[in-house]
């Protein structure tokens, strides 16, 4: 772990900046905005079979050729456009998932129609409430648990790709379902009181 005077944070979290940051201000925060859900279920699915932090200092890029994510104009984006993202070497460039992120935001967009919300969707699967683990550190982070592997077969089942149990669980945690922050870090106690 990384010594913070009296505080400690996750040792996942290493020496690099932008995972400093990414720590300390946003992994495990409880999100309720349906764009920001968006921003990491496709962030999530480019991570497949990559580091988190390859996704991470490409993220910029990402919210720069996917509209900020906004999910209505993703959605009507067009295979040349997609093609032609493709060709950036700014981005993970695998055609699948490029286009997974087009496809996942029409059913999102159905996903709010038919729930009011995608918010109220995948806060359903917690009963509307972060699930706090008491992990001792964060060599005790699972990859998958039951609610996971419940969303994941209820997304496929809607037609989502790249949401396989091991992108939810990571899902889950980013969102702030589940505060997986080791018990030792300063950053479990300021979850559990949002």
């Amino acid at each position: 772990m990384v010594s913070l005077g009296l505080n400690r944070r996750c040792s996942w979290a290493g020496d690099k900046p932008i995972y400093i940051k990414y720590h300390d201000e946003e992994w495990g925060v409880p999100v309720h905005d349906d764009q920001k859900f968006f921003e990491f279920l496709s962030l999530e699915g480019q991570q497949a079979g990559l580091s988190w932090i390859t996704v991470l200092n490409k993220r910029k890029d990402y919210k720069r050729l996917f509209y900020n994510f906004n999910i209505l104009k993703v959605s009507k984006m067009s295979d040349s456009e997609i093609e032609g993202i493709l060709l950036n070497k700014s981005i993970i460039r695998n055609k699948l998932k490029l286009y997974s992120i087009r496809d996942n935001a029409v059913i999102f967009l159905r996903i709010q129609k038919e729930y009011g919300s995608f918010n109220d969707y995948i806060w359903s699967f917690v009963n509307g409430k972060t699930i706090h683990n008491k992990l001792l550190n964060t060599n005790d982070i699972q990859t998958k648990n039951e609610i996971s592997d419940k969303m994941s077969k209820d997304l496929k089942q809607k037609g989502f790709k790249f949401v396989g149990t091991t992108i939810c669980y990571a899902f889950m945690q980013a969102t702030g379902l589940l505060n997986d922050h080791s018990k030792s870090c300063f950053r479990y106690d300021e979850i559990k009181i949002l």
